[in-house]
């Protein structure tokens, strides 16, 4: 899962980048309010952690903002003030979560964790398409009509659930790297390239009529007959 922290002070979003990187998460970090308000949008993260007092925009405008445009993001606020006042505003304003300065970490992590159990659990854990199953917990692909199944790997898996959750829809290579990489990314087209492969080639060893083509100028998309997603 990806998070975006955006924190002014670079201390303790560094040291929240490292812990929460510790535990297998995807991190982007912004430090102003503008660049926070711009990867915010994008709609690529899954968390944000949101500091109140930002150079730019301030907290409570990005969410503000966050909630107009629909964005499906948790969103915890950081910030250094503890008034009564302030949690309301953030909390009717559609935070999930607000969190006081100073903090310990851990408490901090328990809450993401915590917000982030709450998004697992709201989804169905099998994503299905034509003829194969994911299983969003073991990160295996099912063939459903043999039963045969496969592990896949991290950023594997992180690109089918892409594409599953976007059957027969062109996605960009920006898109895909935007999603599955991050916004900041500096990956090689090879390594794309290479992660598809490896993808079709497990589709073919379980025998599976779905595969990921190239849209010639356009990116990529899923082809499946019959597309559904449970």
């Amino acid at each position: 899962m990806r998070i975006l922290i955006v924190e002014d002070e670079k201390a303790i979003a560094d040291v929240i980048e490292d812990r929460l990187k510790s535990e297998k998460y995807s991190v982007d970090v912004d430090y102003n309010g503008e660049d926070g308000l711009y990867d915010a949008l994008t709609d690529i993260y899954d968390l944000i952690l949101l500091d109140v007092m930002l150079p730019g925009y301030d907290g409570f405008t990005i969410l503000n903002k966050i909630k107009e445009e629909k964005i499906g993001s948790k969103v915890i606020m950081l910030t250094a003030k503890g008034e009564l006042d302030d949690k309301l505003i953030g909390l009717t304003g559609g935070a999930d979560d607000y969190v006081t300065k100073p903090f310990h970490l851990e408490e901090l992590i328990a809450r993401v964790n915590i917000q982030l159990r709450k998004e697992r659990n709201n989804n169905i854990n099998i994503i299905k398409v034509n003829d194969i199953s994911l299983n969003l917990k073991t990160s295996k692909i099912i063939n459903d009509n043999t039963n045969e199944e496969i592990q896949l790997g991290c950023k594997e898996f992180q690109l089918l659930e892409y594409f599953m959750r976007n059957p027969n829809i062109i996605i960009s290579r920006e898109q895909i790297y935007d999603k599955v990489w991050g916004i900041d990314n500096e990956v090689e087209s090879n390594n794309l390239e290479a992660y598809l492969s490896f993808i079709r080639k497990k589709l073919k060893i379980i025998d599976s009529t779905t595969t990921i083509k190239a849209v010639r100028g356009l990116g990529y998309k899923l082809e499946a007959s019959n597309a559904e997603v449970k």
